[in-house]
């Protein structure tokens, strides 16, 4: 089951609201008790028995590539570089290039779930589904807008951000595609979250809900509560 997906990490977008914090690199480098914070991603995924992961990069991808190399632990190492902003819809698409197989497992390069990444995998029918999740829930998901889920797990709606705090679940930032969705898609540019989600709202869709610890280090005051975070997860 894990040899039968292609494992990518949207690593390409240019922090511009972590800029007044994290200035001299991209988000995903930024330092979190000493190690970049993609390093945490890369470790959950070894711990899992992945062996190759495809970065999709483009602002300052040099410093990626220099930092990384070709190989992390066990894991194969390779880089879709964009020459251009692609948008992560765009820049996950010609990422396709590298990969083998007809489903994608998709992570965004700047947040971390403590999940049961196998469980996920397992969970996934292509038969009856074309898209999943990861869905998380939050005591307060004002920052981040809402998933509408069924019981059964299918996305119903995308509500959006509310300056009223409540619980909820919120899109983790974890996926599972077909690859045919994003090829079909025309455009070259085009963001997944508002130009491919909204589209397969009913159709084939779902959430998988987990209860795990999660942060989103694209803010300055999640970024600065990164390191107790991770303190945390080695002690628990």
């Amino acid at each position: 089951m894990i040899n039968a997906f292609d494992t990518i990490i949207l690593a390409g977008g240019t922090g511009s609201r972590l800029r007044d914090v994290v200035n001299d690199r991209p988000k995903c480098l930024a330092e979190i008790n000493g190690r970049p914070f993609i390093y945490y991603l890369l470790d959950q995924l070894s711990d899992n028995g992945i062996d190759n992961v495809i970065l999709s990069t483009g602002y300052r991808a040099e410093q990626i590539e220099q930092a990384l190399g070709t190989t992390y632990q066990k894991m194969n190492l390779r880089y879709s570089r964009e020459d251009h902003p692609l948008g992560t819809g765009g820049g996950l698409k010609k990422a396709l290039g590298l990969t083998r197989h007809q489903h994608v497992v998709v992570m965004n390069g700047d947040s971390f779930l403590d999940f049961n990444y196998r469980d996920f995998l397992h969970w996934f029918d292509s038969a009856r589904m074309r898209a999943g999740l990861a869905a998380v829930w939050q005591p307060n998901c004002n920052r981040f807008g809402e998933l509408e889920i069924d019981d059964q797990g299918l996305i119903l709606a995308f509500r959006e951000k509310s300056p009223t705090p409540r619980a909820g679940w919120i899109n983790a930032g974890i996926y599972l595609l077909d690859r045919s969705l994003l090829e079909n898609m025309p455009q070259e540019t085009f963001s997944l979250e508002r130009e491919l989600f909204p589209h397969l709202i009913g159709d084939g869709f779902f959430a998988r809900n987990y209860h795990g610890n999660f942060i989103d280090i694209g803010v300055p005051d999640s970024y600065r509560n990164a390191a107790e975070f991770f303190a945390r997860q080695v002690t628990e």
